[in-house]
């Protein structure tokens, strides 16, 4: 109790104070061991000097068990409120690791990782990282509603499962596992090292799940990160931000492992791309992002585009290959990169797959509702060039951003047809040049090609693909016709007899991530992947 008599020696300058500056200290001493917030503000809104040097003094001598002292660098508070769609009402929140400015998200993230490799084992790191993992579950609905009502994107149920899906499937410090070299000479042992401070950008499409699975993975590996998030998921990100961070901060680890800027544009990504503090870059986006990344001299990380393309042959278990086909196709709207884009069918079996994608929900447009339907979701480009995510370099039409990421039944609805309530997927027949096919959609409609054998099947997959070599599936119980499917397309994820989920942890097994590196070809990125290969040697002595 020495410090509490202590700092109930307040020496007053005149009688006539001294009564409520010992009440004062009093209070500031008992606030500073129960709630330290409130004794702050009552400092700031004291107006008498002396008062407020009573209270200073008091809460500087406060007892060990209260909040330390001084506090490492923190984001100036920002507030984010929860309206009252969320599950959580009116909930207001100091936003820990948002900063007004990159150039301090930098600095404080580079100093939290330098603290973070001289303090912190693999053990602290792993417990920290739990943390994190169950505070993301705990708030999985909340953040899938504040993600839905930010970006008009996907739809709640499913988000949810994203998240929990970053938050129980990215791995940790078990991903790390040192190589060990023995014999004659002595031993050497491969240790994974740690970059630094990663700079890292997310997509609007997945925005917090990236930050939750990016985060994860790059703490196990030592490092921190400074995120540029999609301009218009930065409510929602910073909302995960200051989640993880206070995750790790109640576990006993560093504020600001995390961070990112309030406002972030593109003018952002810059002061990443130029500072020596931050050693990785790390982009989840289209190929003009990739690109962007790659000039900045630096060594960078990037997860491209995909058009991931569905073949079905005449031995699959057609019920299987439908039920695969609409989860994969119609999981929060199609917007995962990896999703089935187009199918690819052998026109003998065409009629039995689509008979069971009607039987299990699936609506299918007649032609005049597909005229309809492109005429609402395509635009025609008026540039030589369109700008979009697939790396199909000239085309004629790019997707109407307004309806990426729609319910099936809007797109619909917009069109005059009243469908059941729980149709998840618009399916359509067309021609393998058709820009359904040729496009990244991100929308929960699917084009079927007829084909007449494996062969033309693989051809127009692997063009409708456009080299992006990021994913592929194919529904077939001839092993052959899957090993000669899988060789041709060259992709990184690639799935069969199952839906393409299963490529990420989700219904199959390994690891998730939601950065897929194919166009510099990391693949499925995890903490092994944000480290470096440190080489420990001890050499035999010869006499």
């Amino acid at each position: 109790m020495r410090n509490v008599e202590s700092a109930l020696e307040v020496k007053p300058s005149t009688g006539k104070e001294k009564a409520p500056m010992m009440a004062a200290a009093q209070f500031a001493v008992k606030k500073a061991v129960q709630k330290p917030q409130e004794i702050c503000e009552v400092i700031e809104k004291n107006e008498s000097q002396a008062m407020k040097a009573a209270l200073q003094f008091a809460v500087k001598k406060r007892v060990p068990c209260s909040e330390p002292a001084p506090k490492p660098i923190v984001a100036s508070p920002i507030k984010l409120s929860v309206t009252s769609h969320y599950a959580v009402k009116n909930a207001v929140t100091e936003a820990y690791g948002v900063f007004d400015s990159m150039e301090q998200a930098i600095d404080a993230g580079f100093q939290a990782q330098v603290n973070y490799v001289k303090d912190y084992k693999l053990q602290d790191r792993e417990r920290l990282i739990n943390a994190v993992r169950q505070s993301i579950v705990a708030e999985k609905e909340t953040l899938a509603k504040l993600v839905l009502e930010e970006t008009k994107l996907g739809n709640y149920q499913d988000k949810i499962l994203k998240h929990e899906l970053a938050a129980l499937k990215t791995p940790g410090v078990d991903i790390l596992k040192a190589e060990a070299f023995t014999g004659d000479d002595g031993l050497t042992i491969v240790e994974h090292a740690p970059f630094g401070l990663i700079g890292a950008v997310t997509p609007v499409t997945n925005p917090t799940e990236t930050v939750i699975n990016n985060s994860i993975s790059m703490l196990a590996g030592g490092n921190a990160v400074v995120f540029n998030v999609h301009p218009s998921s930065k409510k929602a990100c910073a909302y995960v931000v200051t989640l993880i961070n206070k995750a790790i901060k109640a576990a006993g680890g560093p504020l600001n492992l995390v961070t990112m800027v309030k406002d972030p544009t593109l003018e952002t990504l810059n002061p990443i791309m130029e500072s020596p503090k931050v050693k990785l870059l790390v982009g989840t986006g289209g190929p003009g992002l990739v690109r962007t990344l790659l000039k900045s001299g630096k060594k960078a990380i990037g997860a491209g585009a995909g058009n991931p393309p569905v073949i079905v042959d005449e031995t699959a278990d057609m019920e299987n290959a439908a039920k695969s086909i609409i989860l994969g196709a119609s999981f929060d709207n199609n917007l995962l990169c990896i999703a089935e884009k187009e199918v690819f069918v052998i026109d003998r079996v065409a009629d039995d797959l689509i008979f069971q994608l009607l039987n299990q929900g699936a609506y299918m447009l007649d032609r005049y509702q597909l005229d309809k339907i492109m005429s609402l979701t395509l635009e025609e480009n008026h540039q030589e060039e369109a700008r979009g995510c697939s790396l199909n370099p000239k085309r004629k039409y790019h997707v109407n951003k307004n309806w990426i990421g729609k319910d099936a039944k809007a797109i619909l609805s917009q069109i005059g047809v009243t469908a059941p309530a729980n149709v998840k997927l618009v399916i359509c027949e067309v021609e393998a040049e058709h820009p359904f096919v040729q496009l990244e959609q991100m929308m929960p409609i699917l084009p079927i090609v007829r084909v007449k054998d494996l062969d033309e099947a693989i051809q127009l997959a692997v063009t409708a693909e456009h080299g992006n070599r990021h994913t592929a599936i194919m529904h077939s119980k001839n092993l052959d016709n899957l090993a000669k499917f899988a060789s041709a397309i060259d992709t990184t994820i690639f799935v069969k007899n199952a839906s393409s989920l299963a490529g990420v942890g989700f219904g199959g097994e390994g690891h998730a991530t939601m950065t897929i590196a194919g166009p510099t070809g990391e693949g499925i990125t995890s903490a092994k992947t944000f480290t470096r290969q440190r080489r420990n040697v001890l050499a035999e002595v010869k006499k």
